[in-house]
């Protein structure tokens, strides 16, 4: 049977692309009151085109979201399918994902981001609701080393969401361009009146950090009197976070945001090489750690959406 849990508890998820996918998958099983704060920095593929294009929000990671807010009944299966489904052509269409084409529809129409994803919401009978974490599209910045091996200590700049998480060095530090972009007005209300914000899993400098380096939402965060759980990956992102243990992934969390309260640290329990590790670095931080079963078990680094519901629904039941 799927995961049952206190449907009345309000939460909020922040991150962005498959990541989100996953804890939004997990999350409706569990709630009826579930909000998606999603970045908006993708500069590649079909949103980066549309975003160049228009001067709109890249709608790729709202679309993610979106799906994963589907039902499980012939509707949400169906309209999920069709939201991610992508034109194979040698022409200008190629590979552009038709839920993005009809998410920036939407905006052209309504003249409103919140607007067009919740009708979107509406169409698809998502069991939650999707909103941008800013207002205008953003551009990551990143301080990385180890990019010229002829000097693995020197510092370059690499500009743009793809490059960073492609990047064959290490990522020191993330930034924002604008450094101070305006919120999303309902995404801040949301925050404010969560009962638990979750943040994670997905790729660490590019969706999951973002949300704390526009000022007006880690001020929300910080001040809301949500509980905050933090779902760690089920492996380091090559790229991004190659060599990262899951404590490390904490350090640099909390190296964005120190004034974060984190309440609930959730790995896989076989995705933790060094238990000891992580629970002094979770404790070091004042929170809760909980192992569990979360993959898929097929050896692909991917969690069960169902099991996932049972690990969150457990701690959510204590808000």
């Amino acid at each position: 049977m799927p995961p049952s849990g206190p449907a009345d508890v309000r939460v909020v998820a922040l991150g962005g692309g498959h990541g989100l996918f996953a804890v939004l998958s997990a999350l409706r099983r569990v709630t009826e009151e579930l909000t998606a704060v999603v970045t908006v920095a993708d500069n590649g593929g079909s949103s980066g085109r549309l975003r160049r294009e228009f001067g709109v929000l890249p709608p790729g990671d709202l679309r993610q979201a979106l799906a994963a807010l589907c039902g499980d009944d012939d509707w949400g299966r169906t309209w999920a399918r069709v939201l991610q489904h992508r034109f194979a052509s040698s022409g200008e269409m190629a590979d552009h994902a038709l839920g993005n084409l009809l998410i920036v529809t939407l905006w052209e129409l309504l003249g409103d981001h919140v607007d067009g994803l919740d009708w979107v919401g509406r169409l698809l009978g998502a069991q939650g609701r999707v909103l941008p974490m800013a207002v205008t599209p953003l551009d990551i910045t990143a301080t990385v080393a180890g990019v010229d091996p002829a000097d693995p200590a020197a510092l370059v700049t690499v500009r743009g969401q793809v490059q960073v998480a492609s990047t064959t060095g290490r990522v020191c530090e993330v930034r924002l361009d604008p450094e101070d972009p305006p919120a999303c007005p309902e995404a801040l209300a949301a925050v404010a009146a969560a009962d638990w914000v979750v943040l994670g899993p997905g790729s660490w400098f590019t969706s999951v950090i973002p949300h704390l380096l526009v000022p007006e939402l880690r001020r929300s965060l910080v001040d809301s009197p949500a509980r905050t759980a933090v779902v760690l990956n089920l492996a380091p992102q090559p790229g991004e976070t190659d060599g990262f243990s899951p404590a490390q992934h904490l350090e640099v969390l909390t190296a964005h945001a120190p004034d974060l309260g984190i309440d609930v640290v959730l790995a896989d329990a076989g995705a933790v090489p060094d238990a000891d590790e992580l629970r002094l670095a979770t404790a070091g931080l004042g929170a809760e750690l909980v192992l569990a079963d979360l993959a898929v078990g097929d050896g692909t680094a991917r969690h069960d959406p169902v099991k996932l519901a049972r690990a969150c629904a457990a701690f959510l039941a204590g808000a």
